[in-house]
């Protein structure tokens, strides 16, 4: 059999300012094995078509059908009115968020060029200067800045449209993601995927049988990485299967890889023929191979698929995985790099570099070298199998994509990116004199030294994102965290100091996690942005999963589990009963208020307990202490 034409696509949604990088491994590694390997990302060519005047004009028709019997929802009203200022200007202001119309700043913050709608309502809530609502954020000259925000409200309101007249679902990151997300049982799936196709549906479909016919392929592999990336696979599966349906398709990606584990639903497989876990490399050169005549199905790796008494079956024939350093160097080849959008939604330094500019993903090392975390999915390949690659190997990965895409911007997205690998990537980086920017997640670990905090910023560092979670010793400590909250306060000021960015991830709602805890978490946060130690931050609710040692030994951490929903579907989150009966959710209020106004220089030299609703005690942190610590290390 010759070399198999091998298609993998990226369904929607997953992020619309550059390519998610699992494809172009996929794409890269294939090559490197002699496959005719091609790519595609639906997710954006989807977007780019419902945000064109084609696209708002079948919008406009649907409004107008609907409001001939029902009354419109009130940003499809406003669409309806303002109809022609859209088709105006939908293809300019796209071209502007692509980069290729910087001119077209001046007229968007005239505020007179966008027909505006409820999403710019947002702007009322800002502290003004003589009536400008966005000088806080961008003062006099931030004139590109300004405008891609206003035209990211813009595209939001288009997006609500969307929601009310075509589907209550639609997100452009998180599309149907309800339906997916640990959710035991396929019905929910299974009744939208029935349903007539909508206009998205509609347009998806087109795309993928552009994308079939471009490519002519033997095998279509479907990368769905989040639970909003499920329902818009599944679609695009059900046109190949309609289209082409000896055509074998194959799902995988991290959705699959932390939800499906279990897996026993045989109605996923009218959809899809095959299902693989953990790294893909392995398991598709031996389905490739069984698809080859050349090995059996018994001989598959880490694979579910149906027999034909209509059962799922899983194989998982013992070879050993593709060496990270092995995996050669992804390409972009076949993604239209330079047509993604650079959004501005949220006015937070680190969120901005999510969302905004083009960014080539790599991987310094593949899983964690901690990997001790008990909140964290430990026991799965993409945390615990800790591989790393030479620094002339991952120069080399960054000159050939430098060369291929004419971005440097790269963003590591390793768990945590080991610093000892850093370090010797800054020095080759230096030596080669390769110029790059880099951002990505690390441990705030000890060896993060101002030193090596300055060499990693002189390689290209610009941000730097890593674990606080619970700023509490004894929860960190509960956590096998293995850092203190004076050790962070060190490690991130070194990098503030050196002129790096730096977001703290932190966590509430741990297991034993008291009132106490949490106002004393509130005002160590107070303390490392009044110090000058962070930057940014996020407070995120803890999710106990079952894969991590919380969810495998709850009985260490003081809590009930709850027990699993029966099901054949998704497996994943598990409620769990904490004796201590805080209220957690009144607790994220206060958290997120707190540090929404931190990031803005409000409130940090108060009492955080301003910033919680109900009763709380007062801290028992001494003022300073982070101070202190700094001044001792």
């Amino acid at each position: 059999m010759s070399p198999a034409r091998v298609l993998s696509l990226v369904p929607p949604m997953t992020q619309l300012n550059t390519p998610y990088p699992s494809t172009a491994y996929l794409t890269g590694f294939l090559r490197q094995h002699g496959f005719e390997a091609h790519q595609r990302d639906l997710a954006l060519t989807l977007v780019l078509s419902l945000l064109s005047v084609p696209g708002l004009q079948e919008l406009r028709a649907l409004a107008l059908q609907q409001a001939s019997t029902t009354t419109l929802p009130a940003q499809a009203q406003t669409f309806l009115t303002h109809y022609e200022r859209h088709e105006q200007c939908i293809a300019r202001v796209v071209a502007f968020l692509q980069g290729d119309d910087p001119t077209l700043a001046h007229r968007i913050n005239t505020r007179n060029f966008l027909p505006e709608g409820q999403r710019f309502a947002t702007l009322d809530h800002y502290l003004g200067d003589d009536a400008d609502p966005l000088y806080w954020a961008f003062g006099a000259l931030g004139l590109q800045d300004r405008a891609r925000h206003l035209a990211t409200l813009y595209l939001n309101d288009l997006a609500d449209v969307l929601r009310e007249v075509v589907d209550p679902r639609f997100e452009f990151v998180r599309y149907a993601e309800r339906l997916a997300t640990a959710q035991p049982h396929f019905d929910g799936l299974a009744e939208a995927l029935a349903a007539p196709p909508h206009l998205i549906d509609r347009k998806l479909a087109e795309l993928t049988l552009q994308a079939l016919e471009q490519t002519q392929p033997d095998v279509v592999l479907l990368s769905v990485p989040f639970p909003g990336s499920v329902y818009g696979a599944l679609r695009i599966a059900q046109t190949i299967k309609a289209k082409q349906p000896d055509t074998p398709v194959v799902l995988g990606g991290g959705f699959v890889n932390t939800e499906l584990r279990a897996l026993s639903e045989p109605r996923l497989f009218d959809y899809v023929d095959y299902v693989t876990l953990d790294a893909g490399e392995r398991p598709l050169l031996a389905l490739l191979e069984h698809l080859g005549g050349k090995r059996s199905r018994q001989r598959l790796v880490r694979t579910f698929w149906r027999d034909e008494q209509q059962a799922v079956k899983y194989t998982n024939f013992h070879e050993p995985d593709i060496a990270f350093e092995a995996v050669g160097t992804p390409t972009w080849d076949g993604l239209p790099t330079r047509q993604y959008l650079s959004l501005l939604d949220m006015l937070n330094p680190m969120n901005r570099l999510w969302s905004d500019g083009r960014w080539n993903k790599l991987t310094v090392a593949h899983g964690c070298y901690w990997k001790k975390c008990s909140f964290c999915d430990v026991s799965l390949d993409y945390i615990g199998r800790y591989e790393t690659a030479s620094a002339t190997t991952l120069v080399d990965r960054i000159e050939a994509i430098v060369a291929e895409t004419g971005q440097t911007g790269f963003h590591f997205v390793d768990e945590a990116a080991p610093p000892k690998a850093l370090k010797a990537l800054a020095e080759e980086l230096l030596r080669r004199r390769v110029s790059i920017s880099w951002w990505g997640n690390v441990r705030f670990e000890k060896t993060f030294t101002p030193q090596l905090c300055e060499l990693l910023a002189q390689s290209g560092c610009i941000a730097i994102s890593g674990g606080l979670e619970v700023a509490s010793d004894r929860l960190l400590k509960l956590m096998n965290k293995g850092v203190s909250v004076e050790q962070v306060a060190r490690v991130t000021k070194a990098f503030a100091d050196a002129g790096v960015l730096v977001h703290a991830y932190l966590m509430y709602g741990f297991p034993t996690q008291t009132v106490q805890d949490t106002v004393d978490a509130l005002e160590y946060v107070r303390q490392l942005f009044e110090n000058g130690c962070v930057h940014s931050g996020f407070f995120h609710r803890f999710a106990c999963t079952v894969h991590s040692p919380v969810g495998q030994r709850p009985q260490d951490y003081g809590i009930t589990l709850l027990p699993l929903p029966e099901g054949r579907f998704a497996q994943n989150d598990v409620g769990f009963v904490d004796p201590t009966g805080t209220d957690h959710d009144a607790m994220g209020r206060a958290l997120k208020k707190g540090i929404y106004n931190f990031m803005h220089g409000i409130g940090v030299e108060e009492d955080v307990r301003r910033w919680f609703d109900v009763r709380v005690p007062k801290p028992t942190v001494k003022r300073g202490h982070i101070a202190r610590a700094l001044q001792q290390g």
